[in-house]
């Protein structure tokens, strides 16, 4: 809701984390489930500063490495985190995101009616503000599904705030991603429904579907025209100066210069470059952006199959971590966590398909909150505070004899 100032405090969070670390008064907390995910999130970092030195664009790239830090923080700012007693941390996900729903809505109400903008948030990009807001409705569901947190009700309207939030963005591959991860948050809970509790949440969300019907329907429906009318003018007069062919071009142009390069990549810098290159060469268009508005082929072509595979690792082992929870557990709150990993990796996937998945300061901090949060709910071990220094060597002089 407040933009960049989550990754003001999740970096400023990490630095403090790695000094406390450093000085011992917090355990470097050595989970399993941590370490895998800790491993594939360093192999895609490893694989974007290996395809800039590969490249001889090693000096050219090194201002581009600075957002990998945010990334490089996971296994530091979970050993912290995790020594928060874990039904309070999941407590504090649900709230804090109903918190941010209500947030989000009464944001994008003043942008899209008084400003006439779509809804950004103070991210300043309509994609990231969806892709949180998003998240914020599922944590709001799941809580309320789980029993984590009382007052359902409450719940369910601030999940319906954040939703027609989404709407107000306008974002339609968010829309997409927000119906999967409901769907996949049912799945998830279904031993949880009865006769009873069933009827009275179908009878809620039917209330909530007409509700957001009334209000987003002339939104979704001009989003619907400008996609149709743009698939016209691409396929029955070649043009490309519209959003859905600024798309396809730029898919075009990374699918090329990945064929050039298919193992390393071209690096960041020089990514970019092609981009802007393609573009006049190509297309006869001035344009230009910082990546391929698809997340793996950005990766694709900035890191090559190393640095896409590596990327799709981070998800993989997500999803793995939450899945062997899913179907060994029965405990709420761990299952909560897996249900975050989850709705996380579906709302980074589905949005990332025409958009951003890493390489943006909020989406990255944001998504370093979500995968400390649900590996550590789901299946990570609580330390101490002074476990550390309780396992320090006893100095001689007061052992026991």
């Amino acid at each position: 809701m407040l933009g960049s100032a989550v990754s003001v405090a999740f970096n400023a969070g990490g630095a403090c984390s790695m000094l406390l670390v450093a000085l011992g008064q917090r355990c470097f907390n050595m989970d399993r489930p941590m370490l895998t995910l800790t491993a594939a999130i360093y192999a895609y970092c490893a694989a974007m500063v290996l395809a800039s030195t590969v490249n001889g664009a090693l000096g050219t790239d090194l201002k581009y490495f600075l957002p990998l830090i945010t990334l490089l923080f996971f296994p530091i700012s979970y050993s912290t985190w995790s020594i928060t007693d874990k039904v309070v941390l999941a407590r504090i996900a649900v709230l804090a995101s109903a918190a941010a729903c209500c947030g989000a809505l009464a944001i994008a109400i003043v942008q899209y009616h008084w400003i006439g903008t779509r809804a950004e948030g103070g991210a300043g990009n309509a994609i990231v503000f969806a892709t949180v807001t998003c998240l914020a409705v599922m944590m709001c569901l799941a809580g309320a599904l789980s029993g984590i947190v009382k007052h359902w009700k409450l719940l369910a309207a601030a999940a319906l705030a954040g939703a027609v939030a989404i709407i107000y963005s306008e974002s339609r591959m968010l829309w997409v991603a927000m119906l999967a991860a409901i769907i996949a948050i049912l799945l998830i809970n279904r031993h949880r429904f009865t006769a009873v509790n069933l009827t009275r949440m179908a009878i809620v969300a039917g209330a909530a579907c007409l509700v957001v019907a009334a209000l987003g329907f002339p939104i979704i429906e001009g989003r619907a025209d400008f996609l149709f009318s743009d698939w016209d003018a691409l396929t029955a007069r070649g043009d490309y100066n519209t959003a859905l062919g600024l798309r396809v071009a730029m898919w075009e142009i990374g699918l090329g210069a990945f064929r050039e390069l298919p193992i390393f990549g071209h690096g960041i810098s020089a990514s970019r470059t092609l981009m802007k290159q393609g573009f006049h060469d190509q297309f006869g268009m001035a344009a230009g952006f910082n990546h391929y508005h698809s997340g793996f082929l950005t990766a694709l072509v900035q890191a090559g199959a190393v640095g896409a595979l590596a990327l799709a690792a981070i998800f993989v082992v997500a999803t793995r971590n939450a899945a062997k929870v899913l179907r060994l557990s029965g405990e709420p709150v761990e299952r909560f966590g897996a249900t975050m990993l989850i709705v996380t990796v579906i709302t980074y996937l589905i949005g990332g398909m025409t958009g951003i998945i890493v390489g943006h300061d909020i989406l990255d901090s944001v998504l370093m909150v979500f995968m400390i949060s649900g590996t550590y709910l789901a299946c990570g071990r609580t330390v101490s505070v002074m476990e550390k220094s309780a396992h320090a060597v006893v100095p001689l002089a007061s052992q026991p004899p």
